[in-house]
């Protein structure tokens, strides 16, 4: 046991195994780069999470190429890596680089689950029972400092419109097992800003970590959806009796702020037919 959990978090890292840029302007491994070369002022991390949408896509290169920064940069300091698949991974890849989609383990007093929240060919979540029943099953025990749990959806819903179709379906059964369970604190990305609340029963913390691809502007009036370049992480500190302490912490550049997309009515109207949820699983 320890008196406290340190954990970078951070998410949609949307890397290409051919060096593609992310809508033809960013580069996507670049920010990566940049936002570990940051979170390495950190004195001391414990935990790594990256939740998902580590590629986009879906190839094993792409998938490659974040473990090998990743995975050297935890070792360096004696931290052990989470990865959560999000809607734009692809089960193969992901499987054969960076291991099973959904995995249990411990961290000095703390037991991480993450939990695959993705739909083959959709970009909305949806947790079915065998994967809340693999959950409830790693839950049955309790921790001695209690549980993290890792997804990509977050189980809230989203600020902006073109997320509105894209959100976590139906997350009451994944909180009330959280609830019932050891579950203090849940890490999610996919909504590409930062976001620190409460969800379910009692409360239970959630953070959304920045996206390390882009960043979409919260301010941004509907329908309009807008993005702009931008990268950051979340450095959370969980006690091990307490509420979690959230910072998030930028990694600049001098073009940040520049727009990466600018969607209208209509584009958004399209995303949500083609990937969003339509009432049926």
């Amino acid at each position: 046991m320890t008196d406290r959990l340190r954990i970078l978090h951070l998410s949609d890292t949307h890397l290409y195994g051919d060096g593609r840029l992310q809508y033809g302007l960013v580069d996507t491994l670049a920010a990566l780069d940049r936002v570990l070369a940051r979170a390495g002022e950190l004195d001391a991390v414990d935990l790594v999470v990256a939740s998902g949408d580590l590629s986009d896509d879906g190839s094993a290169a792409s998938y490659r190429l974040l473990r090998d920064r990743l995975e050297p940069w935890a070792a360096e300091r004696g931290a052990v890596v989470a990865y959560a698949m999000g809607n734009h991974d692809l089960a193969e890849g992901f499987e054969e680089v960076l291991g099973a989609r959904e995995a249990t383990f411990g961290v000095r007093g703390f037991r991480v689950v993450t939990v695959d929240t993705t739909v083959a060919r959709a970009g909305y979540g949806l947790i079915g029972e065998a994967r809340l029943e693999r959950l409830r099953e790693a839950l049955a025990e309790p921790s001695a400092d209690g549980t993290v749990v890792v997804l990509h959806h977050p189980p809230v819903p989203p600020t902006t419109g073109l997320f509105e179709t894209l959100r976590l379906v139906d997350p009451g059964p994944l909180l009330d097992l959280c609830a019932a369970g050891d579950v203090r604190l849940i890490l999610a990305g996919h909504y590409h800003h930062a976001l620190v609340t409460e969800a379910g029963a009692g409360g239970i913390p959630v953070v959304v970590a920045p996206a390390v691809a882009n960043t979409t502007d919260v301010l941004q009036p509907p329908p309009h959806q807008r993005a702009e370049r931008g990268a950051g992480f979340a450095l959370i500190e969980l006690p091990a009796d307490g509420p979690p302490r959230t910072h998030v912490v930028r990694a600049p550049d001098a073009r940040d702020g520049e727009t990466v997309y600018d969607l209208d009515a209509d584009a958004v109207a399209r995303i949500a037919a083609g990937a969003g949820w339509t009432g049926a699983s």
